[in-house]
Parts: structure tokens; C-alpha cells; sequence
């Protein structure tokens, strides 16, 4: 009986030192304490007014997403060099890497798929009307392994890849 009263003696001691450390810890501790930290209350202040533009009413990639790539149109005049040199930059960021840097589908990481990744000097790609192209990059293939761009790359720079893609013609 006696070890059983020591036993529990022992216990309640025990968790008093463990709730002395547990209040001390919360009482004195520098790091804040969630009931301590300033809570959000979005109701307690006026909404911000948006500004005008600051939500595109035209344009914008569900627009584009939603419209056929035979419809889409590049907004970079054909022609001017300045576009292409800066496509030409981006294709060597984020498509040689698959297409390679002769353009034929045989880049590092492209040689580990099957099928290959498109080689972009074939007649098929270069007669393809640039919204079709702008889509696929966009949006990705489902039956190729071309993935998803829109989110990596904004919609005036994969225009401006596929003016750069487009400037090289078929490969003879």
C-alpha cells in the first residue's frame, strides 16, 4: 500500500512539474502565441476599391484558351527582326531542352520520350497556321508530349517563340 501511495506521489508530482513547464513555456516564451498574434478580420475595414484595368475586360487567356486556334492571330507584325532575335532567346530557354537545338525533336530530355518530340522544321509544323502552333505550346498535346506553357510562359513571349520557329522555315 505504501508503494502504491510513493507510485502515485510520484505521478502527481510529475504532472505538476509538467503543467508548471507547459504554463511556463506559454507564459514567457518570446515567440508568439496563436491567441496572442492580430487575427484577420475583413469586415472590420472598408473593401479597397479596384482601379480601373485591373481585371482584363477583353483578351486574357481564357479568351484565348476558349477561341480556335485557326481564329487566333500573332500580334507581332511579321517582318521586324526584333521579335524573332528575342523568340530565338526563349527557344533556346524552354524548348531546346525536347526540340533540341537544331530544332529536330532530339534535345537531352526529348530523347527519353517516345514518340520524340516534334522536329519543328518538318513541313507539317511550318505550314501549321500560327494559332494552331500557339495552342499547342499554350495548352499542351494530349497525344504528344508537348506539355502546358501557360503558366511558364507569358502569351507575348510564345508568340514571339513561334514567330522565331516560324522564321526558320522547312529544313530542306
Amino acid at each position: 500500500m505504501k508503494r502504491i501511495f510513493v507510485l502515485l506521489l510520484l505521478a502527481v508530482a510529475a504532472l505538476m512539474v509538467a503543467y508548471g513547464i507547459i504554463t511556463g513555456v506559454d507564459k514567457y516564451l518570446t515567440v508568439g502565441r496563436m491567441w496572442e498574434t492580430p487575427a484577420v478580420r475583413p469586415h472590420e475595414q472598408a473593401l479597397l476599391i479596384m482601379e480601373d484595368g485591373m481585371v482584363p475586360l477583353n483578351g486574357g487567356e481564357a479568351i484565348l484558351r476558349a477561341t480556335k486556334g485557326d481564329e487566333l492571330r500573332s500580334p507581332i507584325p511579321g517582318g521586324d527582326p526584333m521579335p524573332i532575335k528575342h523568340g530565338e532567346k526563349l527557344y533556346f530557354t524552354y524548348c531546346t531542352q525536347c526540340h533540341g537545338k537544331y530544332h529536330d525533336g532530339n534535345g537531352t530530355v526529348g530523347q527519353s520520350f517516345y514518340p520524340l518530340p516534334t522536329n519543328l522544321r518538318s513541313e507539317k509544323v511550318q505550314s501549321s497556321p500560327e494559332g494552331i502552333l500557339f495552342k499547342a505550346i499554350s495548352y499542351g498535346l494530349p497525344e504528344g508530349r508537348q506539355p502546358p506553357l501557360a503558366a511558364t510562359i507569358s502569351i507575348l513571349d510564345r508568340w514571339r517563340i513561334i514567330a522565331y520557329v516560324k522564321s526558320l522555315g522547312p529544313r530542306k
